[in-house]
């Protein structure tokens, strides 16, 4: 009866196993393209995440289930239970498997995190790399040339403006080479914003006042969008920027046609609905923060 017992469980976990490594795969489906290298690292640690979640999830759910239809007490069973005070083996499992579970994921957290070396505001972000760990645009610079993409960026209310240094460019929509790793230095004169591209899975807060310097490598040609991930007043849900990748001749030609033109005012939805409700004879009632003029760029789509 033991072996039995002992059979039946553990086709029951190679069942669950086997499901929550199915859940974990498909679990890469649920995002957007992955469109840089380090949206590669992130949707490994999430499958991890979800393949665990989901064996944890399916195995209380089975034995919950399993104890109530083949454990229940009779009708008209009113006794008291056994009066189990402890078990140690019992609970030495169930402390030392959440525990272990608890280091792994930490491990490969840590690990995810020290090789997408996005840098960022803090000091602690920019310590030496172990060398034992390769940083996810390792390939990428040794095949590009240039190996960095320097760019400046500035969030305001409410919209965002790139600039190149090296062609003294200025444009609201954020070009970069593919599989070349790109350098940001971002700034903000007024609140705090958030750098999101889901495509590319990174996410940075620019903090008012500060420069925060800020790395990821794109690895996908096409048309992504550029998020405020902050709530940053009443039109932050129209600050967005198209950004777009493309190969390393595109992005010089692009770079060359961008140069010629003179700047202009570029479109800006909150500079015009505001706009548009001042001119209104009932005003809205609420209070709001005048936007930022539009910018004046070299390049907007």
């Amino acid at each position: 009866m033991r072996l039995k017992s002992i059979i039946i469980l553990g086709a029951i976990a190679i069942a669950l196993v086997a499901i929550s490594i199915w859940m974990g795969q498909v679990s890469y489906s649920w995002f957007p393209p992955q469109a840089s290298a380090e949206s590669v690292l992130i949707d490994k640690l999430f499958s991890l995440l979800t393949a665990i979640g989901t064996f944890i999830f399916l195995g209380v759910t089975a034995a919950i289930v399993y104890t109530i239809i083949f454990n229940r007490a009779g009708r008209y069973d009113t006794s008291d239970g056994p009066p189990i005070e402890g078990n140690v083996t019992l609970e030495i499992v169930w402390t030392a498997i959440p525990l272990l579970i608890v280091f792994v994921i930490a491990a490969f957290s840590y690990q995810t995190y020290m090789e997408m070396s996005i840098r960022g505001p803090m000091e602690m972000a920019h310590m030496q790399m172990p060398k034992a760990i390769s940083p996810a645009y390792a390939e990428s610079i040794e095949e590009s040339v240039p190996p960095m993409t320097n760019i400046e960026v500035e969030a305001k209310q409410w919209s965002w403006v790139f600039r190149y240094p090296t062609k003294n460019i200025t444009s609201t929509e954020l070009h970069l080479p593919v599989n070349q790793r790109a350098h940001l230095v971002m700034r903000s004169p007024d609140v705090i914003h958030g750098f999101y591209i889901p495509a590319f899975r990174v996410k940075q807060d620019i903090i008012p006042q500060q420069n925060i310097d800020f790395e990821f490598t794109p690895i996908r040609t096409g048309k992504y969008r550029l998020r405020d991930s902050e709530y940053s007043g009443t039109y932050f849900a129209a600050m967005q920027a198209n950004v777009v990748v493309e190969s390393a001749e595109d992005y010089q030609k692009w770079l060359a046609d961008a140069a010629t033109r003179e700047p202009s005012p570029a479109p800006n939805q909150a500079a015009t609905e505001y706009a548009l409700r001042e001119e209104r004879a009932d005003k809205a009632a609420w209070a709001t923060v005048v936007p930022a003029p539009a910018p004046v760029v070299n390049y907007h789509p």
